[in-house]
């Protein structure tokens, strides 16, 4: 029988601590997706306020490379939103890399089984340039799908650029720009993510559908990173730019 709770609080110390961890299904080979999940949900539980949700595993070529047929996900804590302009402090962190995100923001509560990508669409008061800071809590990024999820897909803290209407905007094509200090590290466009951004965040809401829950107006969703993440450390300086979405940059110190 696994303890979610027990592996709950490694991770939590883990965090704290800034030391990282080998991976739990090591010791624990059992541990499966759903297990993965009530873990997650222990650390929901003592993450204080929540700011929305995010995506991971989204790029089909991805997906089939760790052998899994969906994403996976994660929530946001509010308290690890960065604001536009405030760098961030690495040494509050074990081995953080940056992605570029499309981000959604819902203007009115959106749930249920049956919701589509235009359901997200019409939900949504804006669409913006995200870059999520990932955080895994696992010795160098080596873990199964079961051990990221349990870790909260890595999520560490994020920072959300100016909204703008979705409305004309098709987020398929939009080209993607990531810089770290002046230099393209990688480009993408919006259908990197399951085709389209928003048929993940579809994906997303019917999945919390089987908890009976949902998005809620004011919710930030990110909808997955668009290319592979890069490491930053002190004096670096990440930039995401995303046509008709306009570009965000984070400072590191």
């Amino acid at each position: 029988m696994i303890d979610v709770q027990e592996l709950a609080t490694r991770l939590e110390r883990a965090a704290a601590g800034r030391t990282a961890i080998g991976k739990l299904s090591d010791e624990f080979p059992d541990l499966d997706l759903p297990t993965a999940y009530r873990v997650q949900e222990e650390l929901c539980a003592a993450a204080g306020a929540l700011a929305g949700w995010k995506l991971g595993v989204t790029s089909r070529a991805k997906q089939a490379q760790v052998g899994v047929t969906e994403p996976v996900y994660g929530f946001l804590a509010a308290a690890h939103a960065l604001e536009p302009g405030r760098p961030l402090d690495t040494s509050r962190h074990i081995q953080p890399r940056c992605e570029p995100e499309i981000v959604f923001l819902l203007g009115r509560d959106l749930s249920g089984p049956q919701v589509t990508a235009s359901d997200v669409l019409t939900a949504s008061s804006g669409v913006a340039a995200g870059i999520e800071v990932l955080d895994s809590r696992y010795v160098d990024y080596d873990f199964t799908m079961a051990d990221v999820v349990a870790d909260n897909t890595s999520a560490a803290r994020y920072v959300v650029g100016d909204p703008v209407s979705p409305a004309g905007v098709d987020l398929r094509l939009v080209g993607v720009v990531l810089e770290k200090n002046g230099a393209v590290a990688a480009t993408a466009s919006g259908a990197a993510v399951l085709g389209h951004p928003a048929a993940a965040v579809a994906w997303l809401v019917r999945r919390l559908a089987e908890r009976d829950a949902g998005l809620r107006a004011g919710d930030v969703v990110l909808s997955g990173g668009l290319t592979a993440a890069v490491p930053v450390a002190p004096g670096d300086v990440v930039t995401v730019s995303i046509d008709r979405l306009g570009s965000i940059e984070l400072g590191c110190t």
